[in-house]
């Protein structure tokens, strides 16, 4: 007698991918103001960004300021294409993050995320990411304690924030701690095309030797 007939394989219900948490609208523009103001104060400059970059981020200020993070968002969006066109300087490493990406055109087929299910690939961005901000606020500090800019009351909330980035994934606790590095970092600067980088008096003096 003939065999039964060919069943095609049962398919197997995927678990729906868990839902993550957008990140509030005023976290998202602390994160991206802090390293874009140090950005503009970096030598590569020499003391005088142009007002086509000082405009864009004064408004982005003005903006984050009074509460309109959406209308901070869209000026450092702004900012961010400026950051790319060649004539400007180059950024350095990480603050280059800072830049609109501008991928070359290719097939998706070669994008090595390709393959990956959208829970993965949105994995990986997040990791991606959250390992830019962690250079750009190391990056941050190393500039402003070059500067003569007080850090150091900073540093644990860095190294807490290392340490938690040493899990897999990207858990709560880390932008917790960026972000307490964000916000102490954003009073201590002097503006950008002030002609120097003398610390704001509401940060801590300098410990004394």
């Amino acid at each position: 007698m003939p065999g039964p007939p060919n069943r095609p394989p049962e398919r197997k219900e995927e678990a729906p991918p868990v839902a993550s948490v957008p990140d509030p609208p005023e976290k998202k523009a602390l994160r991206r103001l802090v390293p874009t103001h140090v950005a503009l104060l970096l030598d590569s400059w020499k003391g005088a960004p142009s007002p086509e970059l000082t405009g864009p981020f004064a408004r982005a200020e003005a903006a984050f300021a009074a509460g309109e993070f959406g209308a901070a968002l869209s000026s450092l969006d702004l900012l961010s294409v400026r950051f790319t066109e060649p004539r400007w300087p180059t950024l350095p490493l990480p603050f280059r993050h800072l830049r609109v990406p501008i991928p070359a055109p290719t097939p998706p087929h070669w994008d090595p995320d390709h393959a990956l299910s959208p829970p993965d690939r949105e994995a990986k961005k997040a990791r991606r990411g959250a390992e830019e901000q962690f250079g750009l606020a190391e990056a941050s500090l190393a500039w402003a304690a070059a500067h003569g800019i007080a850090t150091d009351d900073l540093s644990p909330a860095l190294a807490a924030a290392k340490e938690a980035l040493s899990a897999p994934g990207v858990s709560p606790r880390f932008f917790e701690h960026l972000d307490a590095v964000w916000t102490g970092l954003k009073p201590r600067l002097p503006r950008p095309g002030s002609g120097g980088t003398t610390p704001k008096p509401t940060g801590p003096a300098p410990a004394e030797a």
